[in-house]
């Protein structure tokens, strides 16, 4: 009986080693190092400045593609027209930026009867105007309250993060307008 204890004893014990071993916590593995990001002065805005040359690109590259016959283009009724869309992003451009910036709006006017070289113009204005405003912003400004869009109070932050939104929301509806029309939008085309 003594060799069956034993053996017994014998199994038991390898049994919580093995159980033991299997339950320790795994050796500390070398954390990752993470990439070194360097700080920024004014992140916020400059994110902002990163998003505005993207989206200024690939938002006149979009109105430029569009064939000037097709200006008056729109999907349906309640859509807007592709004419009218490139004047709502000059006006927004313009309204968002200036009122971020607290800088006086340009003298840009969008009639109905504008052809495309004539909407193109305003908009590549409305953009250098957005840009020269955008250079006067800071990260120390975003609390500051601003009034858009008749008489709303909002923060700079808000007025920021609302043109990043419009920059966005403009160059899906242009995309989706080339597209209804056979044109590759900007974003789409293949690498040169």
């Amino acid at each position: 009986m003594k060799p069956t204890a034993i053996l017994v004893a014998l199994l038991v014990s390898n049994s919580f080693l093995l159980t033991a071993q299997n339950t320790a916590a795994p050796p500390k593995a070398e954390p990752a190092k993470a990439a070194q990001v360097e700080p920024v002065k004014n992140p916020v805005t400059t994110a902002v400045k990163e998003i505005f040359a993207r989206q200024q690109k690939n938002l006149v590259a979009a109105v430029e593609a569009m064939p000037a016959d097709k200006f008056g283009y729109q999907p349906t009724p309640e859509q807007m027209t592709f004419s009218h869309l490139v004047e709502h992003m000059t006006g927004s451009n313009i309204e968002l930026c200036g009122k971020a910036a607290s800088m006086p709006p340009p003298p840009l006017h969008a009639g109905p009867d504008m052809k495309k070289d004539m909407l193109l113009g305003l908009l590549n204005r409305s953009f250098a105007y957005c840009e020269a405003a955008l250079n006067r912003v800071d990260d120390s400004k975003l609390g500051n309250s601003v009034e858009i869009f008749g008489g709303k109070q909002v923060t700079v932050a808000y007025a920021l993060i609302a043109l990043t939104n419009d920059w966005a929301d403009h160059y899906s509806a242009a995309a989706t307008y080339l597209r209804l029309n056979g044109i590759l939008p900007p974003t789409a085309q293949p690498k040169k």
